[in-house]
């Protein structure tokens, strides 16, 4: 009996698995599918959120300027994230069932690179100016308490506010990252293949 096995021929011969177009379709779709979900749910929780901190102004009638100036930098985090947030749309509406494999894997380059900027510069933007508007909004109820509890109400925002930035950003980051670059290495490897085989 001989033992000598050649995995290297083995390994040759092995049928190599084609990406399933349909299979890769129905990901693009559903990527698709999400994305607009998701879009649209954050649409509705932060125009709800801006119209309840307006509502508060409206209703309370703050004192301190610093509280005034703290909603308008708080709305206006919101609303300049809305607003390149939003443009997305366009990119995701633009995919359909009738594109080249090329088509898809320049749009889905062109998601990619819009998210990166979402990702790093505008959402730096906007936790700044959250944070800053949360301080000085702040500022005129917890001059009303005592140090301690003051400090506390500070500390704890603060900490919700790191908590976010330094875990759940970059979780919620590497996930989309991660959906973006799986399509566009599958898009990337039929185009490789079409290439190969003409």
């Amino acid at each position: 009996m001989d033992n000598n096995i050649d995995f290297k021929d083995l390994w040759k011969k092995q049928a190599v698995s084609q990406p399933n177009m349909d299979e890769l379709l129905s990901k693009l779709k559903y990527f698709k599918r999400a994305s607009l979900r998701k879009l649209v749910i954050t649409n509705v929780l932060l125009i709800a959120t801006i119209a309840f901190i307006i509502s508060i102004w409206y209703y309370y009638q703050p004192e301190f300027i610093s509280t005034k100036i703290g909603i308008v930098l708080t709305v206006l985090a919101m609303v300049m994230y809305l607003f390149v947030y939003n443009k997305l749309v366009a990119s995701y509406k633009t995919i359909d069932g009738a594109q080249s494999n090329n088509d898809y894997l320049q749009k889905l380059i062109s998601i990619k690179t819009k998210q990166q900027f979402l990702q790093s510069t505008v959402l730096s933007l906007y936790f700044i100016l959250l944070g800053s508007g949360l301080c000085l909004y702040m500022y005129e109820y917890t001059s009303r308490m005592t140090i301690f509890w003051g400090i506390f109400t500070y500390v704890v925002m603060l900490g919700w506010i790191g908590f976010t930035w330094f875990y759940l950003r970059p979780k919620e980051i590497k996930k989309e990252q991660a959906r973006v670059n799986g399509l566009i290495a599958k898009f990337e490897a039929v185009n490789k293949q079409f290439s190969v085989n003409e």
